[in-house]
């Protein structure tokens, strides 16, 4: 079988301004004009979004809803700097740091909620929890 990676997956947002902020500014994204559509991307990895007005093309079964997406993105440095970039930014954190295991096996976590309520987790491989 080939190699296979996650290109893309989809959240749902209730307020584009809102969410494009938050996601710009605390995370990081390119936020990404698509026509009428919008996507955060990160490096070669993307958020597709549907929200107010937008549904998106096939709709699953179960089609998103704000607030039930619970995503983790790579910190690339000590935990402590994620810390300290969501106390900056002005986002509770709502556990951590924990030790956790994600794709590269044993890291660090803060999680932390975007504006809908969705589960966000910020994840450093670089150290022990504090």
């Amino acid at each position: 079988m080939p190699k296979v990676k996650l290109d893309h997956c989809v959240i749902r947002v209730s307020d584009w301004e809102r969410s494009n902020a938050f996601y710009r500014d605390v995370l990081g994204a390119e936020v990404v004009k698509q026509g009428v559509r919008v996507a955060y991307r990160f490096g070669d990895t993307q958020l597709n979004l549907h929200g107010p007005g937008i549904s998106g093309g096939p709709v699953a079964r179960l089609p998103v809803q704000p607030g039930n997406s619970d995503l983790c993105f790579e910190w690339h440095g000590p935990i402590v700097g994620a810390i300290e970039h969501l106390k900056r930014c002005g986002v509770a954190i709502e556990e951590g740091p924990v030790q956790r295991s994600g794709a590269k096996g044993q890291g660090t976590s803060v999680y932390f909620r975007d504006p809908d309520g969705s589960l966000l987790e910020f994840m450093s491989y670089r150290e022990a929890a504090q």
